[in-house]
């Protein structure tokens, strides 16, 4: 079942279908993972007729393997660790600090490129459905859930086109409510599940966020 979504527009579609409880509720928002998880996200919001923000996350990668994630840290400063990843690389201490001031930068650097002028939301009272493209490790959304639980959301309902059972088990204790349609014993890598899954760029999430904010506005 290789390339089971055409796109992450396509798999935002498909995952809107199964969210349609949370259609047209004051209380519900929507928040993607820069940078692939927003154009999911972007569907999702606009079946739903919901606000799209973004939920900022940064992976933690291997030192030689980036695409690895041996944790990830949130907006906050919340910090999810891949204990697996960490023993079995033996990652040391000054690595891990380099790795993290890194990303830490990053962080701060995509929340000014992203956000601009715009404030973020308000989270308190209200179900936040968690978006992405997929989930390997998992890591990146456990730091996310960890962020968003000091907000004090009614719930946090997570989202994603694929991942592992493993992975699908470990998310689903911390979210309230865990959708993903597709759950490959053998997962391999995301982008197999994708017959395109070219990068996403800054300028298209952007243009995601500032569509999705004009089409609120027209609802109100």
């Amino acid at each position: 079942m290789i390339g089971a979504f055409r796109d992450r527009t396509e798999a935002g579609r498909i995952l809107a279908s199964q969210l349609d409880r949370y259609a047209n509720r004051h209380d519900v928002i929507v928040l993607g993972l820069p940078r692939g998880g927003v154009p999911v996200a972007f569907e999702i919001a606009y079946a739903l007729k919901a606000p799209l923000d973004i939920c900022l996350v940064r992976k933690l990668g291997a030192p030689n393997n980036p695409e690895l994630a041996m944790g990830a840290i949130g907006s906050r400063g919340d910090i999810a660790i891949n204990e697996g990843v960490m023993k079995s690389l033996q990652v040391s201490d000054e690595a891990f600090q380099s790795v993290l001031e890194r990303e830490h930068h990053e962080l701060h650097r995509r929340d000014r490129r992203y956000r601009g002028s715009r404030p973020p939301v308000d989270l308190r009272d209200r179900t936040v459905i968690l978006v992405d493209d997929g989930a390997a490790t998992g890591a990146t959304l456990m730091a996310a859930i960890a962020t968003l639980r000091h907000q004090h959301p009614t719930q946090i309902v997570v989202a994603i086109p694929v991942a592992a059972p493993t992975i699908c088990e470990k998310l689903r204790q911390q979210a309230d409510r865990l959708v993903c349609p597709l759950r490959p014993k053998i997962f391999d890598f995301l982008g197999m599940w994708y017959e395109d899954f070219s990068p996403t760029q800054d300028e298209e999430v952007c243009r995601l966020l500032d569509l999705a904010e004009q089409r609120q506005l027209a609802q109100t």
